[in-house]
């Protein structure tokens, strides 16, 4: 062949996670100016274009780069911390205290560095991140080269960064203005940090600014029984049904965690058309309940996986929530039938994109999208036989098996080398423990 490509992978195995989920045995995929020119089989007589960068990926796994839909970067800062307690006293006693002592703008920048390094070489290709002094976060996710969805946090109370809550909205949308179209790996987003930390004004006006701005709108809400409980003494109404009495419900609000939500409050989501992140590890961990998701995905409410922050899983390994969301299903609802591999996958990968507003760029791998592509090692006693590639992705991979990343055909992560951080002076910075 006569082209010419910037990085060809052949000899691959791929899971396209296109409409038809194709899988192809041994093909090919070739990269150019940063998207997917070419995807097929193998060619009889396995000529090739000439590339820059020629992976032989035999033995390996090619998919699209997971799509983590919810976490907090920096708090791999608290990682560890605090552990083995209830949300809120998790939250109140430990987490706030903590945050307004120790975060600045290089505390920021340095535990964003950390989780991107973390997600980079456990799979993940994007994010949608929300925390405090974001601006710094932003700056450290574009050093990385990963995509993401990010926002300044909104909380109507003091916080590092913002000492004045009457200007949280004002903050937030700074910061949308700044990176809108500064950064093509960057979308910016507003977040809400929940309805029982943000008045009702507040949750309307950052709505509000958000439908100005045609961008996601993202709150924490229904994670915990108390937090439901707490919601109809006060307004009468389950945390679901306040947000849609306030208007804040429809198909660019992101719900993240909605564990408490009754066959009512579902039905209201799918007709709002809003989007949930379902993050198993921190629920589980935090004792805040497991999320009714098969009815959910039965009701067509579409729903993606995050990993929350680390100070509440305590890790981003995407392929550990595809894992724990296949099989705690299963056993809570007695039903092996729920939750298959397929689902799984779509959920950490094409349904996160929709749920971002990215599916027409990246989350399944097809000719003219963006080459958001990882490579996975299957050649591993734990990976061997291989009789279903989508069965070890959801049940047997582990991030570590991830040996090549790409976002917009650029290799993040190279035979697992970081090709945009320096591992050991990240491994430097955090040895031993943080002065929290």
């Amino acid at each position: 062949m006569s082209i010419s490509l910037d990085t060809i992978i052949y000899n691959a195995k791929i899971i396209t996670v296109d409409s038809e989920f194709s899988i192809i045995d041994k093909g090919w995929i070739g990269i150019h100016d940063g998207k997917i020119k070419h995807l097929s089989k193998m060619p009889q007589d396995n000529e090739l274009p000439d590339a820059q960068k020629q992976i032989n990926a035999s033995g390996c796994i090619v998919m699209p780069g997971l799509v983590n839909t919810h976490t907090h970067l920096p708090m791999t800062l608290f990682r560890g911390l605090a552990d083995d307690l209830p949300l809120e006293e998790w939250l109140n006693d430990h987490i706030f205290p903590a945050e307004s002592k120790n975060l600045t703008p290089e505390s920021v920048r340095w535990g964003t560095r950390l989780a991107c390094a973390e997600m980079i070489l456990s799979g993940t290709t994007t994010c949608c991140d929300s925390y405090l002094y974001e601006n710094y976060t932003a700056e450290a996710v574009s050093e990385s080269g990963m995509r993401a969805v990010l926002a300044q946090g909104i909380v109507d109370f003091p916080v590092p960064g913002v000492p004045d809550p009457t200007e949280n909205i004002k903050n937030a949308m700074e910061f949308v203005e700044k990176w809108k179209n500064k950064c093509q790996q960057i979308s910016p987003s507003v977040f809400c940090h929940a309805p029982y930390t943000c008045g009702p004004e507040t949750l309307k006006k950052a709505k509000s600014e958000a439908r100005s701005q045609n961008i996601l709108f993202q709150t924490h809400v229904a994670e915990t029984r108390l937090e439901r409980e707490d919601s109809l003494k006060k307004h009468g109404l389950t945390p679901i049904q306040y947000l849609d009495q306030l208007g804040i419900l429809d198909d660019m609000t992101l719900l993240v965690h909605a564990v408490w939500i009754d066959e009512n409050d579902q039905e209201i989501i799918k007709q709002s058309q809003a989007k949930i992140s379902h993050n198993p590890g921190s629920n589980l961990k935090l004792g805040s309940g497991i999320a009714p998701v098969p009815d959910c995905l039965n009701k067509n409410i579409l729903v993606g996986l995050g990993t929350d922050g680390c100070a509440s899983n305590n890790n981003l390994d995407l392929f550990q929530e595809i894992n724990l969301a296949a099989k705690i299903h299963k056993g809570y609802r007695v039903d092996p039938t729920i939750m298959d591999v397929i689902t799984l996958i779509r959920m950490a990968t094409i349904d996160g994109a929709k749920i971002l507003g990215l599916d027409h760029r990246i989350g399944s791998l097809e000719i003219g999208k963006q080459a958001d592509i990882i490579v996975i090692n299957a050649k591993a006693p734990h990976l061997l036989p291989m009789y279903h590639p989508e069965s070890h992705i959801v049940y047997s991979v582990s991030g570590s098996d991830v040996i090549y990343s790409f976002v917009d055909g650029r290799c993040l992560l190279d035979q697992r080398n970081l090709t945009t951080f320096n591992l050991d002076l990240l491994v430097s910075v955090f040895s031993g423990k943080m002065d929290f």
